[in-house]
């Protein structure tokens, strides 16, 4: 078995180098032993980073893998929890309100991580993302709340998630910590960060990025159109040289970039927890790496 070892984050934060994302945790229809279950079959391979929050399933996600722990509750010092704030959904929950709102006040984020901590069975959220940038955004008093959670002990690190470069640096002007993060949505299919030059900016500050969604929601295995055509064909060639899989291939192409992108994967099944595992073991040579780059713009470098 493939001995992973940690990445470290700006702030010395030290994470896995594959994180095991919750989003659609709800949807597993797992009770709560299966749950435990598999996050300890799921460290064991070496994947220590636990991706949530508080709006996933529906505000349901972060209680339910809280009650996993509950189980047992040696795990919590095996792990890393990252949960998200500041999205606040018009739904039965809170039949109250009317409209999706972004909310970064103090009393809003400060809730969100008392409810998570409430939710996640847990006294303290090893990193705390904003979950999306917002047109209405006051940096000084979320840099308050980032200060009074940190000193209080309930966070330990901040970050964002998809935040544009001049949006982090507006945010990490004001904040006591660097931010030490930005996750955002990074495959073979969606290029967008690098079209944007988040890419070059995370390069120019040393930020490694969390991609989620690096399979591109599993529809690179399945097309619906040329563009995703063209990239599972590449993925295809590519694997087909190095003797294993298109979706190994897909994380390595991730993996084996200079910013050091760090996948989420969104799966209940071990077998493609391992998949994701072993492609750190994956080289590309430029070629292979720009063949897929390539599939994906339809065209030539020039």
């Amino acid at each position: 078995m493939l001995i992973m070892n940690k990445i470290k984050l700006k702030g010395g934060l030290e994470i896995s180098r594959i994180v095991c994302g919750h989003w659609r945790l709800a949807e597993w229809n797992l009770i709560t032993q299966e749950l435990a279950r598999l996050t300890e079959q799921t460290i064991e391979l070496g994947v220590t980073t636990f991706d949530h929050a508080d709006i996933y399933g529906n505000y349901s996600c972060e209680r339910l893998f809280g009650n996993a722990l509950q189980l047992n509750t040696r795990l919590r010092k095996q792990l890393q929890i990252v949960t998200k704030c500041g999205i606040k959904l018009a739904t039965d929950k809170f039949p109250e309100r009317k409209l999706k709102v972004y909310d970064y006040s103090y009393n809003h984020i400060v809730t969100s991580v008392e409810n998570s901590l409430k939710n996640l069975n847990t006294d303290y959220i090893d990193l705390l993302l904003l979950h999306r940038p917002a047109p209405f955004f006051d940096p000084e008093e979320v840099a308050r709340a980032f200060a009074d959670l940190k000193k209080t002990g309930k966070v330990l690190h901040f970050g964002v998630s998809n935040f544009t470069s001049m949006q982090f640096s507006m945010l990490d002007a004001h904040v006591d910590e660097p931010l030490v993060t930005n996750q955002v949505e990074i495959s073979p299919y969606c290029l967008e960060h690098f079209e944007n030059r988040n890419m070059d900016f995370f390069l120019k500050e040393g930020i490694k990025p969390m991609a989620w969604s690096p399979l591109a929601g599993g529809s690179i295995f399945n097309p619906k159109d040329e563009k995703g055509h063209r990239v599972l064909q590449a993925l295809k060639v590519v694997a087909k040289e190095k003797g294993t899989s298109p979706d190994a291939i897909a994380y390595a192409w991730l993996l084996n970039h200079p910013t050091r992108i760090i996948p989420i994967t969104g799966t209940s099944k071990l077998d493609r927890m391992k998949t994701a595992v072993n492609a750190l073991a994956v080289q590309l040579d430029l070629e292979h790496w720009y063949s897929i780059y390539n599939a994906s713009t339809g065209q030539q470098l020039p």
